[in-house]
């Protein structure tokens, strides 16, 4: 399934303004299309795992 940047927003429960510095930092997997920009649902929930996974492994280092 393919997302817009919007409901990429929303799904997340971030701003739009958060997701463009995501995107801009390399941080958030997405592509343009034309000049909007779009996310595999698929891609966007393998982020949200491995964010879970940096977060797990940064409370180990502690």
């Amino acid at each position: 399934e393919i997302l817009t940047l919007k409901q990429v927003a929303d799904y997340l429960k971030l701003t739009e303004r958060t997701l463009y510095r995501l995107i801009q930092e390399g941080k958030l997997p997405g592509f343009k299309v034309g000049n909007s920009w779009r996310f595999r649902l698929r891609d966007i929930d393998a982020w949200i795992e491995a964010q879970k996974a940096e977060v797990r492994r940064d409370g180990e280092r502690r």
